[in-house]
């Protein structure tokens, strides 16, 4: 019980001194853990979520809204989070953003053998790397040039550097005297049909998408 302080204008309850320790000094304020990072609404409609089939198998690249909509209705389950930690909070709770998913239960999937030609999976093909020099590659090039009847496909289509680019212009490698590192081929694999809308990847896809991702 509070005990009274007898003064001008009658009693008053009296104030408790601070906390002290056990030498007498003022007690130390507790300290709150740092709260988890919270991602920025901006953030939410750029990321992608890698979404994998329940036996691991790379099926496509989700938005992260959708991501969030299959675990909570129990139909995925995170395989790694971000790797920053993220979470999004809502009116009843958190969730860790996730980075890579796996479905509950396996889908099958219809299998289309010819994957599309797109930049970002032809670099990935070369591994970012000039078919004529080794460099770093900066663009794509045809092989045999357009102007002389060469198609744009994956047999005729490698990756170049700007300077390769340039010095070959519509020439045909025969009257350069260039060779071809390795001779263009379409990828083959379900993995590649990711590759294909991809330009960047987190880093805990790679071991999901085959060494050619790497």
């Amino acid at each position: 019980m509070t005990p009274l302080v007898s003064g001008v204008g009658g009693p008053s309850l009296r104030t408790d001194p601070p906390d002290l320790d056990a030498a007498g000094a003022l007690a130390a304020p507790v300290t709150a853990l740092p709260p988890a990072p919270v991602a920025p609404a901006p953030f939410l409609g750029r990321r992608r979520v890698l979404l994998l089939n329940a036996t691991y198998e790379p099926l496509t690249a989700l938005p992260l809204r959708r991501a969030i909509v299959l675990l909570v209705c129990g139909k995925a389950d995170v395989v790694h989070g971000d790797s920053s930690g993220l979470v999004l909070h809502s009116a009843t709770g958190a969730v860790e953003v996730p980075s890579v998913i796996r479905l509950r239960v396996f889908v099958r999937v219809p299998y289309r053998a010819r994957v599309p030609l797109t930049r970002a999976a032809l670099m990935h093909r070369d591994r970012f790397r000039c078919a004529y020099c080794s460099g770093k590659a900066e663009t794509i090039d045809h092989v045999v040039p357009r102007s002389r009847g060469g198609t744009h496909t994956w047999e005729n289509c490698v990756a170049c550097c700007a300077r390769c680019n340039h010095k070959k212009a519509d020439k045909l490698l025969a009257e350069l005297g260039w060779p071809l590192r390795t001779m263009p081929t379409a990828p083959r694999g379900r993995h590649w049909r990711l590759l294909a809308g991809l330009v960047d990847a987190d880093p805990q896809w790679l071991p999901y998408l085959g060494e050619s991702a790497a």
